[in-house]
Formats: structure tokens, sequence, C-alpha cells
């Protein structure tokens, strides 16, 4: 009876085994995956300073950047059965930014707008690379983020007149510098059968910028003149991607 039970319970096993979906690699392989990618940013910065006023900085001060959520896509070129090239684009990200002021009576006003386009390239590791239904991976990399459409929010031109004392605002418009740095990055692929699988990650990536608001019409301080900076505007958001992710 025991021989017979033993037999029916491998008999099982390897039915539930065999009928479990698996995902594996091997070179040559290249894996596409798409799905939800939010910006979740971990912000730091200088302090505000304002050139024009003879302010190199306001104690207490300091930007600060909200979160964002966008399409994202990754490719994966795997090398062998543990190790890929993988690049990571996504459409552009949206950020509001703000200025807390809250040392010069202001609190934290809207300062502007800013995308940004965050291409990074990682080598990935699977260290239990083999046939199962998951298969987590460990990732590192570089991250070359681009900035463009700055917008200057009201906010901050008629906060930036008020501090000189004019009336009215103050026109500006926003320069932020493009930034290259370090990313690292879990995640884990899990089989649905095929080569379906569902692929989760979480990444953090050094972004770091420089804030620079300048006058731009010259009627009350002359054209280009730094109104506001901020320097050393450290990002570094974490980034959470869910995916679907397909293997060719």
């Amino acid at each position: 009876m025991k021989l017979k039970a033993i037999v029916k319970a491998a008999g099982a096993a390897t039915v539930l085994m065999a009928g479990t979906p698996a995902v594996a690699y091997e070179a040559g392989d290249i894996i596409v995956r798409g799905g939800a990618v939010t910006i979740v940013p971990d912000e730091r910065s200088d302090a505000i300073a304002i050139p024009a006023l003879g302010i190199p900085k306001l104690g207490g001060t300091r930007a600060q950047v909200n979160n964002d959520t966008q399409l994202g896509l990754t490719a994966t070129y795997m090398l062998n059965s543990a190790i890929g090239i993988e690049l990571l684009a996504a459409t552009p990200f949206s950020h509001d930014i703000s200025a807390n002021l809250d040392a010069a009576g202001l609190g934290v006003i809207k300062a502007g707008s800013a995308t940004h386009l965050p291409p990074t390239l990682s080598v990935v590791w699977y260290p239990f690379a083999s046939t199962g239904t998951f298969l987590p991976y460990v990732g590192a990399g570089v991250n070359y983020t681009v900035f463009f459409e700055e917008d200057v929010h009201a906010d901050i031109e008629a906060a930036a007149a008020g501090l000189a004392g004019l009336d009215g605002s103050l026109p500006m418009s926003l320069k932020l510098d493009n930034s290259l740095g370090l990313a690292v990055q879990v995640g884990v692929d899990v089989a649905v059968g095929g080569n379906w699988h569902i692929n989760a990650s979480v990444r953090w990536v050094d972004i770091d910028t420089d804030a620079t608001f300048k006058a731009w019409d010259g009627s009350v301080i002359a054209e280009g003149t730094t109104v506001i900076r901020v320097d050393n505007v450290e990002i570094d958001p974490w980034i959470y991607q869910l995916n679907i992710g397909y293997k060719f």
C-alpha cells in the first residue's frame, strides 16, 4: 500500500510540474517587454539662489519634483543563459517642479514643469539561470536623461518680482541640464505560458541637474540675466515597472 501511495504521489507531482508554465533563456534570445512605469523622485537640492538680487543661497529653500507614470518599453538581448544587455525606453515623462520658499514666507509655490526621456542601458544577470516559473535577476548600467519643454509657472514669476520689490511678474525661461548617472535594478520574470511572462522590476537611477531661471524679455531685468538658480537638484528617482513580456 505504501508503495502504491508513493507511486501515485510521484505521478501527480510529475503531472503538476509538467503543467506548470516555465521560462528559460539562452544565447541569442530577444526579450521585449511593455507596461506601466512610475517614476517617484527622491529629490534633494541646494538652497535656491537669486543672483539678480545678490542672494547666493536662500537658506531653508529647495526644489521639489512630483511623480509621473508612463508607458515603458524594454528590450533585452541575451548573451548566454544568464547575462543579457537591456535597453529601457519610455514615452516622455512630465514633472511639475515646485519651489519651497518657506524661508521667505511664501510657502511651496509652483515653479514650472519639464519633460524628459531617461534611456538606460544595463547589464542584467539571472543568477539562477535555468528553466523555471520564476526567474529573478539584478542589473546595473548607465542612464542619460534629456530634459526638454521646460516651462515656467506664473507663480514663480510673481514671487521673483515680489522678492525684487517689483509690481506684477518677472517673465523668465527655465533650463534644466541633461544628466548622466548610474542605474541599478532588481526584477523577476514569471512564466504564464508559451514564450509569455509577467515582469516586475524596481530601479534606482542617479539623475542630477541644475535648474536656471533667466529673464527673457528684458522689460524689467536685462534679458538673459540669471534670476533664480538651483544647483545640484538630485532627482534620484525610484522607478517601478510592471510589464508583459515575450521572448523571441
